[in-house]
């Protein structure tokens, strides 16, 4: 399982996917809520959630993406029991506590990919949001 808001898609993203992919027989990418992204990012994603999760669901090695809930965002890990969980390199929002609230799940980080090329917030020009 996978989690990313995935705003205009890039090679960063599809080396993440790629990584996690590799980490088990089925790729789950779970794909941010647009209202979860103002909460985490302080702004709008330019791309709508749909649009996003559409472009997901086009990468070849992605099985199948779904967009994340609402209010409880662990909700979709306890529906789906991942063996695996792969986070971005440079993801924090409700990865603290992964850990500790699913010990039986594996927390992999994915290596970046040219980061000071290839990173949303870059072509955005907000400086990290």
């Amino acid at each position: 399982m996978a989690f990313g808001t995935f705003d205009q898609f890039h090679a960063g993203h599809l080396s993440f996917l790629w990584q996690a992919k590799k980490l088990g027989e089925e790729l789950l990418v779970v794909v941010a809520r647009d209202a979860t992204v103002v909460t985490v990012k302080g702004r709008t994603p330019v791309q709508p959630e749909q649009e996003r999760l559409l472009q997901i669901n086009l990468v070849e090695y992605v099985d199948r993406a779904i967009l994340g809930g609402y209010h409880d965002r662990y909700a979709v890990i306890r529906q789906h029991q991942p063996k695996v969980i792969c986070l971005g390199y440079d993801q924090v929002a409700f990865t603290k506590s992964l850990a500790r609230l699913f010990p039986r799940i594996r927390i992999v980080r994915a290596q970046p990919f040219y980061p000071e090329r290839y990173k949303t917030s870059l072509r955005l020009g907000n400086g990290g949001k």
